[in-house]
């Protein structure tokens, strides 16, 4: 029989809304065999199971980022590193990146952007070697027009046919789901501004229904609120950014627009990392509660929100989880409410929320296990004691 393990605390988030005095998860191989009470579940543990308690501490679901960039390294001269670095190197920065996120806690990537398939080469070599790492969904060359934004990571399509080919390419080579740049971006000298858009609607779909033939959401990167409109009108997956920009420090937020999102279950990724509190501090506490409000706005009206940080550009780190999710609580989101989105809600997001994002039986053995009480105060989540992914024990941390 596979071995076993029990991991016992003072308490324990099964679903952050549950939380439950002196808890205990169960592992068996890959899987949670039970979670709830100590009383409980302790003893459903077969007499040589190894057995773990960490008193004072918080058992929850490993945390998720949906919005990275493993080919980049966050420095300032993020893009000239990737351009100049051959496959080896950026399978090693990217393994490391990977490892990083993971001791922090987050134990479900999602890779919107690299170039020849690097996240899918990555994601298998690791499950060869038998490591533990998160699970990563990996897009490969997002969609753009010729010279258009992030064109340097190989997905630039002229007509419909060079779409459903470079669709097909990406699916071949591994994607979880296809990712299209609707608007320019900051990073691509030359390209559209981060308001305009790239693709119009009939364009859009194309991209969706094709993608939809091998299986696979679209994520739209779309600052623009035409960008927006247009991917949601197609029917992507997900919005990134999602910051309804019409010009320079101008929003227009579509409220029948976001309304249809909430209807049809259309994500929204904030891709704010912890330089969040720099950017607020340079545009001025006005500005900064308008450009981030649209994520209380966007709560207000029932659009499903993801954790992302766009790790990998500059000052975007990989290993700082809870200073991105702090933005949530600067713009008066409850902690419980938080913890929802970095978890189950953007398990459900990206398509996996019958896989991981809660501790049930038989969901992944994905946990975390921190210090402190991350419902009283949100900062515990950086005293990581334990991290399970899948069911393996993740060296490294604190614990």
């Amino acid at each position: 029989m596979t071995a076993q393990l029990l991991v016992t605390a003072s308490r324990i988030l099964p679903r952050p809304s549950t939380p439950l005095e002196d808890g205990a998860v169960l592992v068996e191989g890959d899987r949670i065999l039970a979670a709830g009470l100590r009383a409980e579940v302790a003893p459903r543990a077969a007499p040589g199971a190894e057995r773990l308690d960490f008193p004072g501490a918080t058992l929850l679901p490993g945390l998720f980022n949906a919005h990275v960039h493993l080919a980049f390294d966050a420095t300032r001269e993020m893009l000239p590193n990737f351009l100049a670095s051959d496959g080896e190197a950026l399978r090693a920065g990217a393994k490391d990146r990977l490892g990083q996120l993971l001791r922090s806690g987050v134990t479900t990537v999602r890779d919107l952007g690299d170039r020849d398939a690097l996240g899918a080469r990555v994601r298998a070599e690791l499950e060869a070697e038998g490591t533990a790492a998160p699970r990563l969904l990996t897009a490969g060359s997002p969609l753009t027009v010729l010279k258009g934004h992030c064109h340097f990571f190989g997905g630039e399509v002229a007509d419909d046919d060079a779409i459903r080919a470079m669709i097909d390419a990406n699916a071949a080579a591994g994607a979880d789901v296809i990712k299209v740049m609707a608007s320019g971006g900051q990073i691509t000298e030359g390209g559209a501004d981060m308001w305009e858009s790239q693709f119009d609607v009939r364009a859009l779909r194309v991209i969706v229904e094709h993608a939809a033939r091998h299986g696979l959401p679209v994520a739209a990167h779309a600052h623009g609120a035409d960008a927006i409109e247009a991917s949601v009108e197609a029917g992507v997956r997900t919005i990134e950014h999602c910051t309804w920009m019409t010009g320079p420090q101008r929003q227009d937020r579509r409220e029948d627009v976001a309304k249809r999102m909430a209807a049809e279950g259309i994500a929204a990724c904030s891709t704010s990392s912890r330089n969040w509190r720099m950017l607020a501090e340079r545009m001025g506490e006005e500005l900064a509660k308008t450009v981030y409000g649209r994520l209380s706005w966007l709560e207000e009206l029932g659009v499903p929100l993801l954790a992302g940080t766009d790790a990998g550009l500059p000052g975007s780190v990989f290993d700082d989880p809870v200073g991105a999710l702090e933005l949530y609580e600067w713009l008066g989101f409850g902690r419980r409410r938080i913890l929802e989105i970095a978890t189950e809600d953007s398990a459900a997001g990206v398509g996996v929320g019958d896989v991981t994002g809660r501790l049930a039986p038989g969901l992944s053995a994905d946990v975390l296990v921190v210090d402190g009480d991350p419902l009283a105060d949100l900062s515990a989540l950086r005293n990581v004691r334990l991290v399970l992914a899948r069911g393996l024990v993740v060296s490294g941390v604190s614990g």
